[in-house]
């Protein structure tokens, strides 16, 4: 299998127009092949973030991932990006802000040479919560939600999210098949949260899939944390490459 990709830092139009920073993968193979917008945690555009990008793209997918803190901290390494982000007000991002840099990303991805025209979402903790409003908000044709909290259940106090409502709402406006990987020892979301929304989805009559594993806790995917969970992980991989062969097939 021909898995050659390249890799690089793009400018897509975000937020009302405006130019911002992302970080671009894709197969360099003819194609046509499907892309995924890429949603970073709250920790930012980092290194494992865009290895996950990297990933999607030697799956055979174009990927993107915005910046979403490319205004506050231009070129800034992840953890003063984080920290500028914070004192600026930017964190958490608003939800209208997150669906305009997503819009952006499909329209790159849209304009790519070898895209097929079909798009998917995918994001881990805030991300996650990230892709499904990207899901009720614009026409996509696949989504994952990697453990994303605060989809169903208010934010505790403290919690950057606080005071926000949760957006399982909005399901009836989900536009697209919905695959959900989650971690029985998750709290946000735990598994009464997933249950919660799978009833949601249930009810909406969506197309969704949804796997929760044992022993597996919030960001049991990210390899840089002490929550790497690597058989769950390598499970979740699989599945989430079937998702998109499936509906972002040309």
């Amino acid at each position: 299998m021909y898995d050659a990709v390249l890799s690089e830092t793009v400018t897509i139009t975000g937020h009302e127009g405006d130019a911002i920073e992302a970080y671009s993968a894709r197969p360099l193979t003819p194609g046509p092949v499907g892309g995924v917008v890429v949603i970073h945690h709250l920790p930012g555009y980092d290194r494992q973030t865009k290895e996950f990008a990297r990933s999607l793209a030697v799956g055979g997918f174009n990927a993107v991932m915005p910046n979403l803190y490319s205004r506050e901290a231009p070129g800034a390494d992840p953890d003063d990006a984080m920290a500028a982000a914070r004192s600026q007000g930017a964190i958490p991002v608003p939800d209208e802000r997150v669906v305009a840099e997503v819009e952006g990303a499909v329209a790159y991805l849209k304009g790519l040479p070898n895209a097929n025209g079909k798009i998917g979402v995918i994001g881990h903790c805030s991300g996650g919560r990230q892709s499904f409003l990207a899901a009720v908000s614009l026409p996509l044709d696949a989504a994952v939600d990697c453990y994303g909290g605060f989809v169903v259940g208010e934010p505790p106090a403290g919690h950057p999210l606080a005071g926000w409502q949760p957006i399982v709402t909005r399901t009836p406006s989900l536009s697209c098949p919905l695959l959900g990987l989650f971690g029985k020892e998750d709290k946000f979301p735990s598994p009464e949260h997933v249950a919660e929304l799978e009833q949601a989805l249930r009810e909406a009559g969506k197309t969704y899939e949804f796997h929760s594993y044992d022993d597996a806790n919030h960001g049991f995917m990210q390899v840089d944390s002490a929550r790497y969970h690597p058989q769950s992980a390598v499970d979740a991989w699989g599945k989430i490459l079937d998702w998109f062969g499936r509906y972002l097939a040309a």
